[in-house]
């Protein structure tokens, strides 16, 4: 009888031992399971950052081109200013222009406005000239300022006002 008993209590304890093995692999497989959902889910940030920032690249490089173009812009522009619209060859020289200057703006370029007050981050002071309007109005747009999409290719040169002369005011105030 001793020998059952002893038959038995190894069979108990191999079963137990079999149990806690399975166990042990059930915790195996779930920690390699949480190990590879990690994995997948960083692979996937990365996929989506890689992602943006390859957009990020197409972005710079397109306004990079934008900036090298802009000289080029400025010259048809003022040579569209002095055309006669009769001449068919005038004509077709301001259609060339427009259609440059349509495509570029399609991609992302706009022009930065240079009307009512000042503002450093758009606009560079070629000039500050003494007039009847308000101080840091801006008077004239020398040359224009342009962004592509939200950065700044270059800014707007002005000329604006810093307020009547001190010499006017003493005058009239001696009237």
């Amino acid at each position: 009888m001793e020998e059952k008993e002893k038959d038995t209590k190894n069979a108990e304890k191999a079963i137990a031992d079999e149990t806690e093995a399975k166990k042990g692999k059930s915790d195996d497989c779930a920690d390699i399971k949480e190990r590879f959902l990690r994995l997948a889910a960083e692979f996937d940030n990365y996929k989506k950052r890689a992602a943006k920032d390859m957009e990020s690249a197409k972005g710079r490089g397109k306004a990079e081109l934008m900036v090298k173009i802009l000289p080029v812009l400025d010259e048809f522009e003022l040579a569209a200013e002095t055309l006669d619209m009769e001449n068919d060859k005038e004509r077709g020289i301001a259609l060339v222009f427009s259609n440059l200057y349509d495509i570029m703006k399609k991609e992302g370029l706009r022009e930065i406005e240079s009307i009512g007050i000042f503002d450093p981050y758009k606009h560079e002071i070629i000039l500050a000239k003494e007039s009847e309007k308000k101080e840091g109005t801006i008077i004239k747009a020398i040359r224009k300022g342009y962004m592509f999409n939200e950065i700044m290719l270059r800014p707007a040169y002005v000329i604006v006002s810093k307020g009547a002369g001190e010499a006017q005011g003493s005058e009239d105030k001696g009237n």
